[in-house]
């Protein structure tokens, strides 16, 4: 096989080999001086190749026959060119993790501890650096606009939803926690639910909620975010509230059901866990503060208005879109400098430095553990679950094939809700739903497919 590189006008690179793969020795003497001379070669063929056409359907290879002539005494035998682009096509589909697995962690433990030595070592000798807000107490003062941010985008998304979930079904199963968007129901044989032998892992189908949309991911409230950790004992005591909505008040957004404690100054160190508060009798009052934003409040069901048109609806779906990305993007900035974390075994979520002492966990092989959980650091889907669903390219078209499974792509199930409520398909999840993956129209048709 013969290859030549060559940089190419549009940025990629071009590999030219022979076909029947034979070496020849005289095509293996190119020199550097004819590689520009590849520049002049003319593709009237394919006068649409381009770098905006490789980002616009994000291949990753093209394959082009490719004839020209070459000064020699050889015959002249088929190339081909190929392109390669960085940017993937499709992307696997979200795992299915088993109750009976662990959570991997974010960062393996053994990069931790390397970064932990190294971090000691670069610091050894050094004096002491002050404690950084949230450490000491302290709200990190450009989080709190970030923080009404992400609780407003929260309510904003349910009411969307409400009014979203009149024009577009979505359906539940309901024997398991499976959801899909469309008229109707998927056939795929995925039921988990307590009697999915009886009825050979078929789902039956029912309207959805709410809350089949947006999981309740719970939290404990914390008064004081530096105090000492819940015990087992006052686990019915302490008052639990939306995990995203937990974090917001400790970022900044006051609440007057879940008073929190909020401190002036830094505390006082005395030893690696214990402190004492700064005395801040002698400050004043505080007069100026940052302007609180209002807080929205949800519409109840009585009062949800559906979309009357299309447009609304596409307006409609293009806003809630805007939501869900601000809350998640929001989030995500904030878990950068509060903690949350994550039990390694079941769903439970605690916001602060280190987890609460509830024994209850029930997850595989809980007793083992005496119902402790098993924490370490929370990602972005911990907080809030995209609940992924079957993508369905055409809804106006056939259902979903049970033959065809491996064509179908998956989305979360908000993102899944506003495309088909006329929304543009956002980028970042372009790759898993698969749009550019041509599905058959039949089974014979599948296994024709190399």
């Amino acid at each position: 096989m013969v290859c030549a590189s060559a940089q190419c006008p549009s940025g990629f690179r071009a590999l030219v080999h022979d076909k029947s793969g034979v070496l020849h020795p005289k095509l293996g003497s190119f020199s550097v001086s004819y590689i520009p001379k590849w520049e002049s070669l003319k593709l009237n063929p394919y006068p649409g190749l381009a770098s905006t056409c490789l980002s616009k359907y994000g291949c990753g290879e093209f394959t082009l026959p490719l004839m020209f002539r070459i000064p020699s005494r050889i015959t002249c035998r088929p190339f081909v060119l190929v392109i390669r682009s960085n940017y993937p096509q499709n992307a696997d589909l979200p795992r299915y993790y088993s109750k009976k697995e662990k959570k991997p962690f974010p960062t393996p433990i053994v990069e931790l501890r390397r970064a932990a030595r190294e971090r000691k070592k670069s610091r050894k000798g050094q004096p002491k650096r002050p404690v950084p807000p949230p450490k000491n107490g302290l709200l990190v003062r450009n989080l709190i606009p970030v923080a009404y941010e992400v609780a407003n985008a929260r309510i904003t998304l349910i009411n969307s939803l409400k009014k979203l979930m009149k024009v577009v079904p979505v359906l539940a199963c309901k024997w398991c926690n499976e959801i899909h968007v469309g008229p109707a129901g998927h056939p795929f044989k995925t039921c988990r639910g307590p009697r999915a032998a009886s009825h050979k892992g078929l789902h039956e189908w029912t309207n959805a909620t709410i809350e089949d949309i947006i999981l309740s991911v719970e939290a404990y409230h914390l008064f004081d975010r530096l105090g000492r950790r819940i015990s087992h004992e006052e686990r019915f005591s302490i008052p639990r509230v939306p995990a995203v909505v937990e974090l917001c008040i400790q970022a900044g957004v006051n609440l007057p059901d879940f008073p929190t404690k909020r401190r002036r100054k830094p505390v006082i160190r005395i030893a690696k866990k214990e402190f004492i508060d700064a005395d801040e009798s002698e400050l004043q009052d505080p007069t100026e503060e940052i302007a609180e934003k209002p807080l929205f409040t949800e519409i109840p069901d009585s009062e949800i208005v559906p979309p009357s048109n299309a447009e609304e609806t596409a307006l409609l779906a293009e806003e809630t879109l805007q939501a869900w990305e601000k809350m998640r993007q929001g989030a995500k900035k904030l878990m950068r400098r509060y903690p949350v974390r994550v039990c390694g075994y079941c769903p439970e979520v605690h916001i602060g430095p280190s987890g609460h002492k509830a024994q209850n966990c029930g997850a595989f092989k809980h007793q083992q553990r005496n119902g402790q959980h098993g924490w370490q650091t929370a990602v972005l889907d911990d907080l809030i679950p995209p609940r992924h669903v079957w993508h369905v390219p055409d809804v106006s078209g056939p259902p979903l094939q049970r033959e065809l499974r491996s064509f179908y792509g998956q989305a979360p199930v908000v993102v899944e809700m506003c495309v088909q409520g006329g929304a543009a398909v956002p980028e970042l999840y372009k790759p898993t739903m698969r749009l550019d993956v041509g599905i058959p129209t039949n089974v014979k048709e599948a296994e024709m497919v190399v």
